[in-house]
């Protein structure tokens, strides 16, 4: 199987293409110096003579969007479409990595496929806007909703604490906000095996079973860096006001995957026991 990988020098895109190649996949991956996504012109023929497309490029500074909503636009919503409609005409499945803020954060239980959105900062507007758009564009889609990634390849939220943690020998970390802490090795496997098994167009949730607050993932990372996780602190919401809001509740479900008979990402625990090794140096 042929796939063309968009987005591939990014965190995820680091370990999706070497995973693909290691399953004797043809793999080409381009990324902004190859393409211009945001130009309908240098995307047309694009995605002709591949099978599978994969988008994982995306304007991730969530609270610099707020300030530049349009750039975040242009890259998360406008880009998808044009890769979409290059697919369509190519003929290849395309599989579009979404995320977590597409809903409000507001949930008690994980967020259903098919749960309304709400997104309530400019980067989960942008991503809600690409989604529609794949699913407009390209018939034959797979929508994966990632959250909380991290990954070797990266800057990411256990290697920034465990630096700061080690430099200042102790931090403040939210225990307001949970969610599902999840790998890219993890994730990449997820989307391979998603189209391997010719699973029905559609939105599914990529992200670890189980579920922790970013303070309780804090502390793991602090842990597997050989310190004491007790200089973690925990505190609210209120003493790190941002920008862009964090939604509260980020937990996703994982019924489609199961509708599909594909396996879910295991535990969190259980990935960052193998990952923190590579993730953190």
């Amino acid at each position: 199987m042929r796939w063309l990988v968009v987005g591939a020098a990014g965190m995820l895109g680091q370990d999706l293409v070497p995973l693909l190649e290691a399953r004797s996949h043809d793999v080409v991956g381009i990324d902004r110096a190859e393409v211009d996504i945001t130009d309908p012109a240098s995307t047309t023929n694009l995605v002709d003579g591949f099978d599978v497309l994969v988008n994982v490029a995306a304007y991730t500074a969530v609270d610099k969007a707020e300030s530049d909503e349009a750039a975040a636009f242009a890259v998360n919503a406008v880009g998808p479409a044009n890769l979409a409609r290059a697919a369509r005409a190519a003929g290849a499945r395309m599989v579009q990595i979404s995320t977590d803020y597409v809903f409000d954060g507001h949930a008690d239980q994980p967020y259903d496929e098919d749960a309304p959105i709400a997104p309530r900062s400019a980067y989960g507007r942008t991503k809600a806007a690409g989604e529609w758009a794949v699913r407009a564009e390209a018939p034959d889609h797979l929508i994966v909703r990632t959250a909380w990634l991290y990954g070797q390849h990266g800057p990411c939220f256990p290697r920034t604490i465990a630096r700061v943690a080690a430099e200042k020998g102790g931090l403040d970390v939210v225990d307001d906000q949970v969610g599902q802490p999840t790998w890219t090795v993890d994730l990449s496997d997820l989307v391979e095996r998603l189209v391997a098994a010719g699973a029905p167009a559609g939105t599914y949730h990529g992200t670890s079973a189980g579920q922790t607050s970013w303070f309780g993932f804090a502390q793991a990372a602090v842990a597997a860096a050989g310190m004491d996780p007790g200089i973690v602190r925990p505190t609210t919401s209120e003493g790190f006001v941002r920008p862009a809001p964090r939604p509260a509740y980020s937990v996703l479900g994982h019924g489609a995957l199961a509708a599909a008979d594909v396996v879910p990402i295991r535990g969190w625990e259980a990935a960052w026991s193998e990952a923190a090794g590579a993730v953190l140096g």
